[in-house]
């Protein structure tokens, strides 16, 4: 959709030449029977540059398009009514920059979620980063923690480093909103702070050509997940204490998966189910939630291969609700990026009585330490 308005815009701006070209005699145009000034040539020509411009400043997501968007449809609509009897179907145009004005505002401008996102991670790292400089992680750090956890650690590289305060990650794969429903491509960016918890999570997806956003935002012990069709129209709003208690339980994968060094924090209680399976009980404020690590087995022996709880149930259809069961996130593909080893495909699933299914797929998460 937003290449098709991009072009639609751009044509627009191709057309408000015209009144330039007949303005200084350029060209015959004989379907413009009105004469327009040299003055009023430069404001056709001044509103098709605009146009033109925030046409590609929308086909590559620029912040300012919005505001060129507008000014051009001002000029455009001032230079259409000086014309009105020849050019008042240019009104269409203008009305078609005014929307791409808004929505692009909303998607990559000051009001919509990216802005909103980049605002509080901002708020959020610098927050991190007045606890001091971090601590670097000793064996001795490992040793009140269960085998296979202490394994997975010195497998991952966490030993002699930083413990880290905040991380930032990006990513991309594709998602879907049920079983039966069509994947969609994503991009995602999250920034997540380790003491006190919090988690700022975007991710922009398209479904069928039309582009929604979303926003998961943890902070303070509370949670909301909010999501928009073109960045404007609400479809989910979804918050209060069960929903904060459920992204409590992703809160402690990412740790588990992205930052396994805070699995050091002796606030976590840890209980050795078998061989391959741990269960840990983490709370972050007033929530507690328990989930379970699965290590590999003899091929990949030390690493995290699978991680479920039964503390975060699905979304129900009415978008405010939740259904009880079971929720997993298989890794794999560990990559060493910056001295650290850790998995760089994934996948979340839920676990209903019908049969496990994929919600979403991660093919590519890059993880940055703070």
């Amino acid at each position: 959709m937003r290449i098709v308005l991009s072009i639609v815009l751009l044509l627009h701006g191709l057309l408000c030449v015209l009144g330039f070209a007949k303005a200084f005699s350029l060209a015959a145009l004989p379907a413009l029977a009105l004469p327009i000034s040299k003055p009023m040539g430069v404001v056709w020509l001044a509103s098709a540059a605009l146009l033109i411009a925030s046409a590609a400043g929308l086909a590559w997501q620029t912040s300012w398009c919005w505001v060129v968007a507008l000014l051009g449809a001002i000029l455009a609509q001032v230079a259409i009514v000086a014309s009105w009897q020849d050019a008042r179907f240019g009104t269409l145009g203008n009305l078609l920059a005014l929307f791409v004005a808004l929505y692009a505002a909303f998607a990559w401008g000051p009001f919509g979620f990216r802005a909103e996102y980049h605002r509080r991670a901002r708020a959020a790292l610098e927050r991190a980063s007045r606890a001091g400089p971090p601590r670097v992680v000793t064996e001795a750090d490992l040793a009140s923690l269960p085998d296979r956890v202490q394994r997975y650690l010195r497998f991952v590289g966490v030993v002699g480093r930083p413990l880290p305060r905040a991380f930032r990650v990006h990513f991309s794969g594709r998602i879907r909103s049920a079983a039966n429903a069509p994947w969609m491509p994503f991009e995602g960016e999250q920034t997540s702070v380790v003491s006190p918890g919090a988690r700022l999570f975007i991710l922009r997806a398209a479904r069928s050509g039309v582009p929604f956003d979303a926003l998961h935002a943890y902070e303070q012990n509370a949670a909301r997940m909010r999501v928009r069709v073109l960045s404007l129209a609400p479809m989910v709003d979804a918050s209060g204490e069960a929903f904060s208690k459920t992204e409590t339980v992703t809160l402690f994968n990412d740790l588990c998966i992205m930052a396994p060094a805070a699995l050091i924090d002796p606030s976590i209680r840890w209980r050795v189910v078998d061989d391959r399976q741990v269960e840990a009980t983490y709370t972050q404020g007033p929530h507690t939630i328990r989930a379970t690590l699965v290590f590999g087995d003899a091929e990949n022996a030390d690493a995290l291969v699978d991680f479920y709880s039964d503390d975060r149930p699905a979304l129900a259809p009415d978008n405010t609700s939740f259904v009880p069961q079971r929720w997993s996130t298989p890794i794999r593909e560990y990559r060493v990026r910056d001295g650290v080893r850790l998995a760089s495909r994934g996948e979340g699933r839920y676990h209903p009585a019908s049969g496990a299914y994929a919600y979403i797929e991660f093919s590519d998460l890059r993880v940055a330490y703070e």
